[in-house]
């Protein structure tokens, strides 16, 4: 598709939404503006058209230990061809806002890298990089406001044919609402869900699911729309003592459907049900028939290229059944334009002003407190503006969509065939106004008991933890619910043991207390004597640090240094070393004590300690899986 001058392109890489949010609200500003815009996700560009550009707007994140979002693997793979040389990109202009978390090491790092390789490449930057922080009181809009006025003026000054109407004109927000960016068409039909429907049957559900989340805004591939597999659940016990602050659970579940082949290491994601109370309450505030049939389409074709796999967007569902399994109603917190959208269909007028106050850069910190920090729900916005009155087109754009949530497997499928346990921390917290929050999945899944015979979709995927094979030493380093992986590990090597040598594995697990949270004290303490895996015996070991069970703290970090002599022959034997867990400060300080121990048992300098664990990393034999 040929970009004339006058059309400003944005890409966009996103993993949860963000970006792209940031990328849609830029154009509308590029729009209020009468810049005419195009819109495009990474994967859906060719990065090979890059140079026959004029101006390009990247907005990208950084996800995990400073990786690239999915959706920008192969277009990042593309930029980093050495033949592509320094004039490349000469004559294009460019823009790069990035959105992080200043909690990790490597803050906004895909954007620093892309900023650095676009000008290396022979691009000129129109402004300087913005990086947006989640950390922030005002997240990420705290940086986005002023670098967007920024990049007006320079824009302006550069290309002043991007505004024909001049550097002041403003379209009114009221005007540019227009049309919402999706279609619902209402069917009249006899319940045609009954000759299908019977309650075992999983096809059934599995094509429903199918059918609403590729109708949805949510932006799933449509491959990814129909579950893998369904499970049921056969246990659930806590792992923790009752009167802990913390709830972990232990689920196990058996496939139902087809058994799915995986490896230990891999990722389970589930699609978590919603309370039904809370999405008929959302159906009575917004005046909606539960029992119409409808189908959704995208309503503009030109800005976002569209899937040929049209058909399963035909088959008219439920409104019930699509909000249900697409429209996070009660959980997740609606973003700035929604309520920007919600002021144009205010009737009240101090409800009117409340919300343009809201969305508007004064208003942004007020927002941030009464929404995101409060992690308000659309349920609860919609009822604190009663006089709004949505239509159902509009919710379906903007209500957050209902996300699958991804854990760690905690089992192996040679220790357990045709199950896969999950370990689960049940999410629950008190917002700064006092208000008792849970976590929606983790909340759901421990409610359930087996009885119950219901059905959970659930997609497997690869993680960033490699099943190792038998003959490889591991350093595994896993405190709190970052051990789950390892009980797979673990499990698999015991197996694997019966019939063949296995290699040493060191295993340093974390928690608060001995007596409170110690998970799977004694599935560890059994493999660590009598010959097994964990055992020094084999080679191996397993050291536990509680963190609150003397005054000064001990974390993993301080058992790594205290057996640094074992890590360090271990590591010259060849060993791969395994980190999962909480991804705020954990990854680097066990970082830093491995740096530590190399330049201390080698009499090597810290610098080459960094070094060395750099390769060890490029050498595929250094991985990190950790979460917030």
């Amino acid at each position: 598709m040929e970009m004339n001058s006058k059309q400003l392109l944005i890409l966009y890489a996103t993993q949860t939404g963000n970006a792209l949010d940031v990328a849609e609200r830029i154009a509308r500003e590029a729009e209020r503006r009468a810049c005419s815009v195009v819109i495009r996700s990474t994967h859906e560009y060719d990065a090979s058209s890059l140079p026959a550009e004029d101006t390009v707007i990247f907005v990208v994140s950084t996800t995990g230990q400073g990786d690239t979002p999915d959706s920008m693997k192969v277009f990042w793979r593309f930029l980093l061809q050495r033949n592509l040389g320094s004039h490349w990109l000469e004559g294009v202009h460019y823009a790069v806002f990035g959105l992080g978390d200043s909690g990790y090491q490597k803050y906004n790092f895909v954007a620093k890298k892309l900023d650095k390789r676009l000008s290396d490449l022979g691009a000129t930057a129109v402004i300087d990089r913005g990086l947006g922080d989640d950390q922030h009181p005002s997240g990420y809009e705290a940086a986005l406001d002023p670098w967007m006025s920024s990049l007006w003026s320079g824009l302006n000054e550069i290309k002043p044919d991007f505004f024909p109407e001049g550097p002041d004109f403003l379209v009114p927000i009221e005007e540019l609402i227009g049309q919402p960016k999706f279609q619902v068409t209402y069917h009249n039909i006899d319940n045609m869900d009954t000759q299908l429907s019977t309650t075992t049957d999983f096809k059934y559900l599995q094509m429903q699911i199918g059918r609403a989340r590729s109708m949805s805004s949510g932006k799933v591939p449509h491959e990814k729309s129909k579950p893998d597999a369904f499970l049921k659940m056969v246990k659930n016990f806590p792992l923790t003592k009752a009167s802990h602050e913390k709830d972990v659970r232990h689920f196990e579940f058996e496939f139902v459907s087809q058994v799915i082949q995986y490896e230990v290491g891999d990722i389970l994601e589930v699609l978590p049900s919603q309370n039904p109370a809370a999405v008929d309450s959302f159906i009575q505030r917004c005046n909606l028939d539960p029992e119409s049939f409808i189908t959704v389409h995208p309503r503009e074709m030109e800005n976002h290229l569209l899937d040929n796999n049209l058909t399963a967007l035909d088959v008219p569902i439920k409104l019930r059944t699509f909000v249900e399994l697409t429209m996070d109603v009660a959980s997740a917190s609606p973003r700035r334009y929604f309520f920007e959208v919600m002021s144009f269909f205010a009737t009240a007028e101090h409800e009117k002003e409340r919300l343009q106050y809201f969305a508007s850069p004064e208003g942004r910190d007020d927002l941030y407190q009464y929404n995101q920090k409060e992690r308000r729900t659309v349920l609860e916005v919609l009822e604190d503006f009663p006089s709004v009155q949505m239509p159902f087109e509009w919710l379906v754009q903007l209500v957050p969509p209902l996300k699958n949530r991804a854990f760690s497997i905690s089992s192996s499928p040679l220790a357990h065939p045709n199950q896969v346990h999950l370990t689960v921390d049940v999410v629950s917290w008190t917002t700064p106004f006092k208000r008792k929050k849970w976590g929606l999945c983790s909340t759901w899944l421990a409610s359930l008991v087996p009885e119950q015979r219901i059905y959970i979709p659930v997609w497997f995927h690869k993680g960033l933890l490699p099943p190792p094979p038998p003959s490889l030493p591991l350093i595994l380093i896993g405190p709190g619910t970052g051990c789950a992986p390892f009980r797979g590990f673990v499990e698999e090597r015991a197996v694997q043991s019966q019939s063949s040598t296995v290699a040493p594995t060191l295993f340093f697990f974390g928690c608060r207390n001995k007596h409170n949270d110690f998970l799977y004290r004694d599935l560890w303490l059994s493999h660590s004597q009598n010959d097994g895996v964990l055992s020094e015996a084999k080679g191996g070991g397993f050291y536990a640090a509680f963190s609150r069970d003397q005054p000064q703290k001990v974390y993993v970090q301080h058992k790594m240094q205290e057996q640094s002599q074992r890590i360090w022959n271990l590591l010259g034997e060849g060993a791969a070393i395994y980190v999962a867990g909480s991804s705020t400060k954990m990854p680097s300080d066990v970082m830093v004590a491995l740096e530590e121990i190399i330049s201390k048992e080698s009499g090597a300098p810290r610098e080459s300690a960094t070094r060395w664990l750099r390769s060890l990393e490029k050498a595929g034999k250094y991985h990190v899986e950790a979460w917030s």
